[in-house]
């Protein structure tokens, strides 16, 4: 960017509990860099990813401590007015809010991650025959960027970051519906130089052949839709798991789906969280909080999503509970990201969160919760 004349590098660097936004001269930009991953073992730092105008450049330090660089080309529908040039240095703690993006000259709009020219918005209605966005469907675009940049700073903090791109990354969308996102999946990891293999799974059968109509009429590879549920369709290997708007139980099925199947990645944005609510004891002092029913609800989805980023957790993964996107586009905007860590939690680790678990869960009186039955189901089989 260039701030009152000169040019600027904007860096951001992630910690658990707080990013840090600096814009410098290009010389001291390249030394800070260097300070933060040169002794990582100090820092922490373990991954870097830095924007151009053409291309995405990724770092990262590997199992064995070895550096590992890819550099994809971005998208050559984007439009570049919008070109970024920015540098962040991410911390290996499995953090995914995502950057605003830096841009030359600080008032630029920002930059979505897909571009209105793809041809499947047209197909599936956000685009018009020119190429615009329909405007009722705004709120629906704004939501497939945002789910887009999640998953790319997901992707780029996991194990398919060291991943040859020639090797298939294989995709379950359980729940998706008319393809939006899973359309978007798709050409995310296409632009992005990868091998996409993604499936939708939507149980109304009659959109499941509508996808695939349109994805015939546009000739992509390495997409399809299946008629089904996270409970019917077929077990196999999967790298990123996504359930979105899975209703009560079914999340915990997929999340079950996605750590048996070996998923690098599991998206889930629950609903509908019923399972826990009639299970809960007010402790005395909660009592006059939680005898209103809004604030009972409200406590039970906590709750429930507590449990299972906990679970997951002990499952082998680093997770976060999140605003997904605003609550003004739609009021199911909580995400559970769960990443897999390159290395087990330390057995003094993995015990405190067991314990935090078993204290949660006799503070309110929890007697049972899905995934968890799952998970000890698959440790201990019959």
């Amino acid at each position: 960017m260039v701030i009152k004349g000169q040019d600027q590098l904007s860096l951001v660097w992630r910690h658990r509990t707080k990013d840090i936004t600096k814009n410098l001269p290009p010389t001291e930009a390249v030394a800070l860099v260097d300070s933060l991953l040169g002794d990582a073992a100090a820092s922490g730092f373990h991954h870097a990813h830095l924007q151009t105008s053409g291309h995405d450049i990724q770092l990262a330090r590997g199992r064995k401590g070895q550096w590992g660089l890819r550099i994809g080309r971005l998208s050559a529908a984007a439009p570049p007015a919008a070109a970024p040039v920015a540098a962040s240095a991410d911390e290996d703690d499995g953090a995914t809010d995502s950057g605003d993006g830096r841009y030359l000259g600080h008032d630029r709009a920002r930059r979505h991650p897909l571009a209105l020219t793809l041809p499947f918005l047209a197909e599936l209605g956000i685009t018009d025959a020119q190429q615009r966005l329909v405007p009722a469907m705004a709120r629906k675009w704004r939501q497939i960027n945002k789910f887009v940049e999640v998953l790319g700073h997901a992707i780029a903090q996991s194990p398919l970051a060291g991943r040859d791109p020639a090797q298939p990354v294989r995709v379950l969308d359980f729940g998706a519906g008319k393809g939006y996102l899973t359309f978007a999946v798709h050409e995310h990891l296409r632009a992005s130089g990868r091998v996409p293999a993604v499936t939708g799974v939507e149980l109304r059968g009659e959109l499941a052949s509508l996808c695939n109509q349109a994805v015939a009429r546009l000739g992509l590879q390495g997409l399809q839709f299946d008629a089904g549920d996270v409970r019917s369709h077929p077990a196999a290997a999967t790298d990123i798991m996504i359930a979105l708007h899975a209703c009560d139980t079914a999340t915990d099925v997929a999340m079950h789906r996605g750590v048996t199947a070996g998923a690098a990645i599991i998206l889930c944005s629950p609903c509908c969280h019923q399972e826990l609510r009639p299970q809960l004891q007010a402790p005395p002092v909660l009592a006059p909080l939680l005898r209103h029913g809004i604030h009972m609800a409200t406590q039970a989805e906590m709750l429930t999503d507590t449990l299972r980023a906990l679970l997951l957790q002990t499952a082998g993964y680093d997770t976060r509970v999140f605003e997904f996107i605003s609550p003004e586009q739609t009021s199911k905007n909580r995400m559970v990201l769960a990443v897999r860590r390159a290395r087990p939690l330390p057995p003094a680790q993995l015990q405190a969160v067991r314990d935090e678990l078993a204290a949660l869960k006799a503070f309110f009186g929890v007697r049972q919760q899905t995934l968890e039955t799952l998970l000890a189901d698959a440790a201990h089989p019959g």
